[in-house]
């Protein structure tokens, strides 16, 4: 799968840190110069939201009950990428959150999906526990599903649950990405990729895979190539950063 695929990060449980490495995936990717939109299923914590500056007009609620097109509700992400990295963020009130819950709207929102999917290389679309209309639409949609985990005994204990939950929905687990491993070296019994923390994590705005430190970046692009079974030709010096990198 090199071009077209729709990735939904499940978190596997609340704090997984999947908004994190949503964004981080998005950025990885459009460092190896393909065009990503990054889509917003987390309506409870709008993380996405964070990442976008300045203010945001038309988030993806607007799209998901009135009639404004895709395009109204993305906004391209300030760094300097060979690829495209666009952002389509929930940022609502709470009546509107609650409107953009119900079944014709998570309609909407796999019908979004794939107009996306038309637009761009890679849809990846931010996904909480699934419980939720929203929720339940991402996967339906998504081409390729992958749980993320903490790399904790919480989280590994969580994983049986969660997979059981999209398969009585028929969006079967494609991969399983462990997150904030300790060691950069570890390995978690049940993931198909794993990816250690980052010291620059904390960072609120930019994407650490943008400027990529020596153990974080490499990670993600393994796990980005493991989950949408891709090969990315990304190269990484001794220093970590990527060819090409401008600071």
């Amino acid at each position: 799968m090199t071009g077209n695929a729709t990735l939904a990060l499940v978190g596997t449980v609340g704090g997984a840190g999947t908004t994190r490495l949503t964004v981080e995936f998005g950025a990885t990717l459009a460092r190896a110069g393909r065009d990503v939109a990054l889509v917003d299923a987390a309506f409870a914590t709008q993380g996405l939201a964070r990442h976008v500056p300045g203010r945001v007009d038309a988030d993806l609620t607007d799209l998901l009950t009135g009639d404004a097109p895709l395009d109204a509700g993305l906004r391209q992400y300030p760094v300097d990428l060979p690829g495209q990295l666009a952002v389509a963020p929930a940022r609502a009130p709470f009546e509107r959150l609650a409107r953009a819950k119900t079944p014709e709207a998570a309609e909407q929102f796999e019908a979004l999906v794939r107009q996306a999917r038309r637009q761009f290389d890679h849809v990846l679309v931010d996904t909480p526990p699934v419980a939720a209309n929203q929720a339940v639409a991402a996967v339906s949609a998504a081409d390729t599903v992958a749980l993320v985990v903490p790399a904790s005994e919480r989280g590994l204990d969580r994983l049986p649950t969660m997979r059981d939950r999209l398969h009585d929905i028929g969006a079967p687990v494609d991969s399983v990405v462990a997150n904030w491993a300790d060691d950069d070296d570890a390995t978690v019994g049940g993931a198909d990729a794993t990816v250690p923390e980052s010291e620059a994590r904390e960072l609120a705005a930019l994407p650490v895979c943008a400027a990529p430190d020596a153990a974080f970046a490499p990670a993600v692009a393994d796990a980005v190539e493991s989950c949408l079974d891709t090969d990315l030709a990304l190269s990484f010096p001794d220093s970590g950063l990527l060819d090409g990198y401008v600071g």
